[in-house]
């Protein structure tokens, strides 16, 4: 058991997972009567999910070798139209139930067909991630505000509204719906044919290539896939909010990335793991909750995560240099 112990510590999840006991324990002597307290716990507990899987929806395409810089506004584009309709049906008398199925059944859809053109930019007019989903984001971002004039869509059925807030036997639900999307990823990314596809292809396109795989199809799929995820973090917020709008979630791209690289994900492709990326998420949360709690304000929040980023990756770079 020491021996297993000893080993796993040596690995990055578990040099990961030191660090976020080391953070928890620093932001709880820091401010104990807070940060430990069940309203702020709590509330990590419900803001935590849609983080996560936003993280891991950004992983799956690093993986693949690209990026995904319009991931939130996807988010946000299909929870406003999703949204519309729901409000709508609600409004109009319709039955819950009908609301409920049509607004989600759009927000995933239209997140669906978002991450169906980002992958079709990107794998078949072959313009690079970056530029591909610069673009996509600028016209998503365009559309919501276009329709919803800057404001917030809000009317949702009570229903919906539970999916964010409410609890099952004392768990969150986003928590149960974030710990289905882990084993869901897991077995998806981490023990499938597609996901050793994934990986493949990120590492080295041309053998993946000539090894058979089918690279373009693989890639649009990484990207239809990543859409998915962003409807369900999607759905968390717009019901957690009980409102949808353009700007819910906007930090979240800059920390996903952060996540994800500090997970353990190659920013080349090839290389990271589900586990590295939650545990990242978890210290992440933990600093940017700590930092609310002091009173620093989002902005320097940012300032924070871009600097964790940087660092991370000047590690990254002068590790694999000294490798070599």
């Amino acid at each position: 058991m020491k021996q297993f112990i000893q080993q796993r510590l040596k690995t990055n999840e578990g040099i990961l997972f030191v660090i976020f006991l080391a953070a928890f324990v620093l932001m709880s002597i820091l401010s104990p009567g807070r940060f430990l307290s069940k309203g702020n716990l709590q509330s990590m507990a419900y803001q935590l999910p849609e983080f996560g899987i936003l993280a891991l929806s950004m992983m799956l395409v690093i993986v693949s070798g690209g990026i995904n810089l319009s991931l939130t506004y996807m988010a946000t584009l299909s929870m406003i139209i999703g949204g519309m309709v729901m409000a709508a049906i609600t409004a109009g008398g319709g039955p819950s139930a009908g609301a409920l199925l049509a607004g989600i059944g759009l927000m995933i859809l239209i997140a669906l067909l978002c991450g169906a053109l980002n992958g079709y930019v990107v794998v078949y007019l072959g313009v690079t991630p970056m530029i591909a989903t610069l673009g996509t984001s600028t016209l998503f971002e365009g559309i919501s505000l276009n329709v919803t004039r800057g404001g917030a869509i809000s009317g949702f059925p009570a229903e919906f509204l539970e999916i964010g807030n409410g609890s099952f036997l004392g768990i969150p639900i986003p928590m149960l719906v974030f710990i289905a999307v882990i084993i869901a990823m897991h077995l998806f990314l981490e023990r499938s044919g597609f996901g050793s596809a994934v990986y493949m292809t990120g590492s080295n396109p041309k053998v993946a290539r000539y090894s058979g795989i089918n690279v373009k199809g693989v890639l649009f799929w990484v990207y239809v896939s990543a859409g998915f995820l962003a409807a369900v973090a999607g759905i968390l917020m717009a019901s957690r909010y009980n409102s949808a709008k353009e700007s819910y979630g906007s930090s979240y791209l800059l920390q996903s990335v952060a996540a994800s690289v500090l997970g353990g994900t190659g920013i080349n492709g090839g290389e990271g793991k589900i586990a590295g990326t939650i545990i990242a998420v978890m210290i992440i949360q933990v600093i940017s909750s700590g930092l609310n709690i002091f009173g620093i304000n989002r902005y320097l929040t940012n300032i924070v995560m871009g600097g964790i980023l940087l660092l991370v990756l000047t590690i990254k770079f002068f590790t694999t240099r000294f490798s070599k």
